[in-house]
This record gives C-alpha cells, sequence and structure tokens, in this order.
C-alpha cells in the first residue's frame, strides 16, 4: 500500500511557501511572486540550471526567518527594524535540510546591498543575492490596489533609483530586459501563478523520497512551532508518540513513518493564527476559537495540494475530528476516521496535557489519563488508543520528552 512515498520537490516547495504567506491577506502569495521575478532574471542572466534552482527555491523561502504574520508584515511594509535577524534565522532553518541548504546563503545575504559587496557581480552567490534584493523590493513596491500595467513603468523607475548604491546596475538592466514584455508583469500579478510555475519553474522533475520528506517535514514543524516559546516542542512530542503508538498498534515501520511525518505537520494551518491566539495565557473567547478552528482546515487545503501524500494528509488534518461527529472542520464520524487519524489525536492531547502551557504547567500521569480515559467514554477519542497509550505511558512519555528536548536545543541554536 506505500511501497513508493514520494512527491515532487517543486509541488510541495510551492505548498509550503504558499502556505507561510497565508497569515495576512496583504502578502498573499508574496515569496512565489518574488520567485517567480527572480527565476525572469536568473534566466535572463543565463544561470546555469543548478544555480537558478537554487536562486529560486531561495526566493520561495527567502522570509521563513520572520516567524510571525506580525514580522512578515513589517518586513513588507518596510518597518523592519533589523533586517539581520530574519536573514540569519532563515539561513540556520535551511541549513537544516540538505536538499536546501545550497540556498541558505542566498537568503542569509538578500538584503546585503551592493556597496556592501568586496566580490565582483560575476560571483554566483553575489549575483544571486542581488537578483533576489531585486525581486523581494520589486514585489514590495507592487501596489496591489492598482492595475500592474497602469505602475510598471514607475515600478522600474523606483527599483532604478537603487542602482549603484544597493542593486548593482547588471542586475537593473536584467529587470529592464525582462520588463519590456507585458506577460512578465501580468504573470506577477496573475492569481494563477502558482499553476504557472508548477508547470514551468525549476526543479519541476525532482521527486522527493521518503527519508528526504521526513527531513523536509521536520523543517516544516520548526517553522510553525518555532513561532512562539509555548509551542517550540509541540509537533516533535506529537510526532514521536504517534509513531510510537502506530508501532506499538502494529503499523509497519513505514506505516510509522509515514505517521512521523504527518505528527510534524498536523499543525501547519497555525500559520494563519495570530500570536496573540497562540501565546493567549487564558480561555479563548468564542470569537478567537473560531479563528483557532480554521488551522486543521488549512492543514488540509495545503497539503493535499501536495501530490503523493493523501494518507498523510488525512492523518494529520483530522486530529481535531471525532468519532462521535463533533470535531472540527469536517465533523467526520467514526465510520471516516481511519486509524491512523486516531492515533493522531491521541497523540496530539496527550502531548498537550503533558507539556507547559502559557496558562498552567504539564500534567502529571494520572491527571493526563484521567481527562484522556473521559474522552474516550465520551467518543470523542478512541478507548483502545488510549488504553494503548496508558500501558505504556512511561516508555512514550520517556521518548516523546528526549524529542522535544532535542527540538528545544534546535531552536536555541537557531534563535
Amino acid at each position: 500500500m506505500y511501497q513508493n512515498v514520494t512527491t515532487n520537490l517543486l509541488n510541495l516547495a510551492l505548498s509550503l511557501s504558499d502556505a507561510l504567506d497565508l497569515g495576512n491577506a496583504k502578502l498573499f502569495q508574496r515569496q512565489i511572486r518574488s520567485a517567480f521575478v527572480a527565476w525572469q532574471l536568473g534566466r535572463a542572466a543565463c544561470l546555469a540550471p543548478e544555480p537558478l534552482r537554487d536562486l529560486f527555491i531561495a526566493a520561495l523561502f527567502h522570509e521563513l526567518g520572520a516567524v510571525s504574520p506580525d514580522e512578515k508584515l513589517a518586513l513588507y511594509m518596510g518597518q523592519a527594524q533589523n533586517l539581520e535577524v530574519h536573514c540569519v534565522r532563515g539561513e540556520r532553518l535551511l541549513q537544516t535540510v540538505p536538499i536546501f541548504e545550497p540556498c541558505a546563503s542566498i537568503v542569509r545575504n538578500h538584503h546585503r546591498s551592493w556597496r556592501d559587496w568586496s566580490g565582483p557581480i560575476e560571483n554566483q552567490l553575489v549575483l544571486q543575492s542581488q537578483i533576489l534584493f531585486l525581486a523581494d523590493t520589486l514585489e514590495r513596491f507592487i501596489n496591489r490596489d492598482q492595475y500592474i500595467l497602469h505602475q510598471h513603468e514607475e515600478l522600474i523607475s523606483r527599483v532604478s533609483s537603487l542602482s549603484d548604491n544597493k542593486i548593482h546596475p547588471l542586475v537593473i538592466d536584467l529587470l529592464k530586459y525582462v520588463g519590456r514584455r507585458e506577460d512578465f508583469w501580468l504573470d506577477i500579478t496573475s492569481p494563477r501563478l502558482y499553476s504557472l510555475l508548477l508547470h514551468s519553474a525549476p526543479c519541476r522533475g525532482t521527486e522527493v523520497e521518503l527519508g528526504q520528506l521526513i527531513i523536509i517535514s521536520e523543517f516544516v514543524r520548526n517553522l510553525i512551532d518555532f513561532r512562539s516559546k509555548f509551542t517550540v516542542t509541540h509537533s516533535a512530542g506529537v510526532s514521536t508518540a504517534a509513531s510510537m503508538i502506530a508501532s506499538l498498534f502494529g503499523l509497519t515501520e513505514l506505516e510509522a513513518e509515514l505517521m512521523n511525518v504527518a505528527g510534524n505537520l498536523h499543525d501547519l494551518g497555525k500559520v494563519a493564527i495570530p500570536n496573540s491566539i497562540l501565546e493567549k495565557n487564558s480561555k479563548l473567547t468564542d470569537e478567537e476559537f473560531a479563528v483557532m478552528r480554521q488551522h486543521t482546515y488549512v492543514t488540509y487545503m495545503v497539503l493535499s495540494s501536495i501530490g503523493g501524500i493523501q494518507q498523510i494528509t488525512e492523518w494529520a488534518a483530522y486530529h481535531h475530528e471525532r468519532l462521535d461527529g463533533s470535531g472540527y472542520p469536517f465533523h467526520l464520524t467514526s465510520k471516516k476516521l481511519g486509524i491512523g487519524s486516531r492515533i493522531i489525536s491521541v497523540a496530539d492531547i496527550f502531548t498537550a496535557l503533558a507539556e507547559d502551557r502559557p496558562y498552567r504547567q504539564g500534567m502529571n500521569k494520572n491527571d493526563a489519563m484521567s481527562i484522556l480515559n473521559d474522552q474516550g467514554k465520551k467518543r470523542f477519542l478512541d478507548i483502545n488508543i488510549i488504553e494503548l497509550l496508558k500501558a505504556n505511558y512511561d516508555q512514550i512519555h520517556a521518548l516523546t520528552s528526549e524529542a522535544q528536548e532535542k527540538a528545544m536545543n534546535t531552536y536555541l541554536q537557531i534563535y
């Protein structure tokens, strides 16, 4: 059933980049649009396929070091106090993924002005970084409320004013060259840009195997959980607990690995949730909880756009569904909830109860199991999985704590 778990790298990268810009409507497709511009300028500069691919991927993730929607909005509005912070974070995060590591230095230098480089523009890293600098700047200059062909000449003029001081004249000339074509500008602002890139952009022929997918899922987990000091270790705990419960339940080694990926990705939708809600140290209001309930829907929509991981998608996105149909967002019942989704649900609540939260300390074994047993009796959770957790609680808790400590160490190294 799971003999060849692969997914397309371009599809995966586009979907993740798209998701990271969901925190504010003003930022919709910001990184994807920047990546398109960087790709077009890189082609005009006659970059070889591999450097062009690295530039494109770097552009897709160039703001990943800005961990909250507020930080991203400040960058977009030109109000960030220290541009170095998110560049350094982005570099460190990308360095944790071998397939993305060549992009890390580009992200590290994408706000570095031309006057601060000592090497020539012909140096590959200098050229890539300067192209991304221009792409990011151009996208930020675009007025989203004005038709693009009513402003494109002014955009070229504004970017050209940065020549010599911030952006090398050669890179400005690349923009002038590609900017002669109306389709360049129309593509940037097209609602179908994702589809255009999916069918034409670099690395579309590269497949990601399960081993790489696990590493990338840990990278995504860190992007989500590291937004708040209160969620730093949560998904690391969920993925470890879920994969161990899966093994104890009798699922195959491969299925346990897929469960690990699902656990890492289960809270992906929290990219759309403001930090003011994630970090609130008291009970959420009805209005705030209504906002929170979208996170599993967003998880499903993002992951379902990535081919080859449908089972992972369901396991990850259904973790707040209940066997009696009272969960969210799809109100699925036991007939539609497979064993993987049931395991993730128990692992998620177990981890949440055992860890410290803004409003309480982590619960001990008896208190945590009391709540889980109550939810099993109410047919919210699968009682069989709860009993399995109870029988192996100390072992699962120990391994979960170890994984969470490792995640915390990674957080401290990056932030």
